[in-house]
């Protein structure tokens, strides 16, 4: 398959066929079971994750493929036109997926593991991964190709942000048991691991620095590599004040991200009330 869609994400044909809306059916049914996906876990790269650039041109296909179609269910009070090949997600009690009413949407092409919890309302998008018993709260984004591990707590209004283009690019990855804090902004590839606790308003991106003061570690996003938070570290929103110019005479200070402690029990057990509300 992987060969069938690189072919034709780059030999773009006139027109699309019966054969290639079958091929891209496959392809959507291989995401929504996560049998591909647009990154996996990788033990010999050095960020633990490998991209698979095939998949991205898989989904950028089906918005070339798709022509804008009526999806309202009541198109005079409520209109919804979107591309053909990406209608809402199709599932049933089976599924294992509980989505609470209140006018969430999740897109086809998107796999969701067993137990997660959708509370109203949130969106998640074409290509993105959660795996089991996640929470996505209330007013929470997953974007395209966001990967979002077990047990993690996407908390209410955080946005984990999608990186569909360019295809070789990483998309925002988030390990197993973290937890995202309210209002948190996860975006540009950043790769966020296992255990990691995001307090409120944290904002994580490839232009800011985030400092460890447990570690005495500042962390970067370079040109090859995304930026990367360690594992059990909890991160704040904070500030570092400009030492220099009109910054230091006006005292400015300048938003950063701050690693204040890793995991210990105290943050186990704040944690672990998240649990009750699966």
């Amino acid at each position: 398959m992987q060969t069938e869609i690189e072919s034709l994400f780059d030999q773009k044909p006139s027109t699309y066929t019966e054969t290639h809306f079958a091929l891209f059916q496959r392809f959507k049914n291989a995401l929504n079971a996560g049998q591909v996906r647009a990154a996996e876990p990788d033990a010999s790269a050095r960020t633990g994750w490998r991209v698979n650039a095939w998949v991205k041109k898989g989904i950028l296909l089906g918005f070339r493929m798709g022509g804008v179609v009526d999806m309202s269910v009541d198109p005079v009070r409520q209109p919804f036109l979107d591309k053909a090949t990406y209608p809402v997600k199709r599932l049933t009690p089976e599924s294992g997926v509980r989505i609470v009413p209140g006018g969430s949407s999740i897109r086809d092409g998107v796999y969701l593991g067993h137990n997660v919890t959708c509370m109203p309302p949130m969106f998640i998008n074409v290509g993105a991964w959660v795996g089991d018993g996640a929470m996505i709260d209330s007013h929470a984004l997953v974007g395209s190709c966001a990967q979002v591990g077990a047990n993690c707590h996407i908390s209410a209004a955080a946005q984990i942000g999608g990186v569909l283009e360019p295809v070789g690019a990483m998309p925002v990855i988030i390990e197993n048991d973290v937890l995202v804090g309210g209002n948190c902004g996860v975006y540009e590839g950043t790769v966020v691991r296992q255990r990691a606790v995001l307090g409120s308003g944290a904002i994580l991106t490839r232009s800011t620095p985030v400092y460890d003061l447990v570690r005495g570690e500042v962390y970067t996003a370079t040109n090859d590599e995304p930026l990367m938070i360690p594992e059990d570290a909890v991160v704040v929103a904070g500030s570092r004040a400009i030492a220099k110019g009109r910054g230091q005479e006006w005292g400015i200070s300048l938003y950063t991200p701050v690693i204040v402690k890793y995991r210990d029990s105290k943050t186990d057990a704040r944690v672990q009330l998240e649990h009750l509300l699966r």
